[in-house]
This record gives structure tokens, sequence and C-alpha cells, in this order.
């Protein structure tokens, strides 16, 4: 029970400090979070991303979050500098819950290095 405790609260953490820095007001939801991951790993810096490229933030920024997992491995950059990924396996089938649980201790876990949580 303590390792939920302990995700929840540093998730509330992510939420609040990435909501604080890149929101105007609303709080960031799940989405938004991959996307600035997504746009971190970029490493672009922030600017007008059309609706295919946004898409193609998050899974640049799944991919890296679940690489530790074992699901991904980083590949190559493209002529453009966007990242690569290839499946090594195939995600398991979970139900939504389980599926956000994974994502947020993803999170959490990519956030944990960088003293995110000091």
């Amino acid at each position: 029970m303590q390792k939920n405790t302990d995700l929840k609260e540093k998730w509330d953490i992510v939420v609040t400090k990435l909501t604080a820095q890149f929101s105007e007001g609303d709080t960031l939801n799940l989405d938004g979070i991959i996307y600035l991951i997504g746009v971190q790993e970029l490493g672009q810096g922030q600017r007008e991303f059309k609706k295919d490229e946004k898409l193609n933030l998050m899974h640049i920024a799944i991919c890296k979050l679940l690489e530790p997992y074992g699901y991904y491995e980083f590949d190559f950059f493209d002529e453009d500098g966007w990242p690569h990924y290839k499946t090594l396996t195939e995600l398991p089938s979970l139900k939504p819950g389980e599926q956000s649980v994974l994502i947020k201790e993803a999170i959490v876990n990519y956030f944990e290095p960088l003293d995110f949580f000091k």
C-alpha cells in the first residue's frame, strides 16, 4: 500500500509543478503531461506543432517513458531531429485504470533522477 501512496503523492507533485510552470490556470491532465515530455524529448523547444506532430510528440513520450520497462528502445534520430524507437515487446493488455497507473509510475520515474521531488 505504501508504494501506491508514494506514487499518488509524487504524481500530485508532478501535476502541481508542471501546471504552475506550463499552464495558464487549468490543471494539466495526463495527456498534457505526456505532451510536455514529448516536447522535452524532441529537444526543439516550445513552438507551434501541427496536429499530427502533437500525436507524434505523445508517441515519443510514451516510448521514452516505457523504455526502462523494456517495451521500447531508442533507434535513431531522423533528418529533422525527431527520435524514433523500435518496439522490443508488445504492451500487455491492460485495463484503462492499469494503463493509467503504469504511465503515471513511468512519469514519476522519468522525473525522479532530475531531483524533481526535492
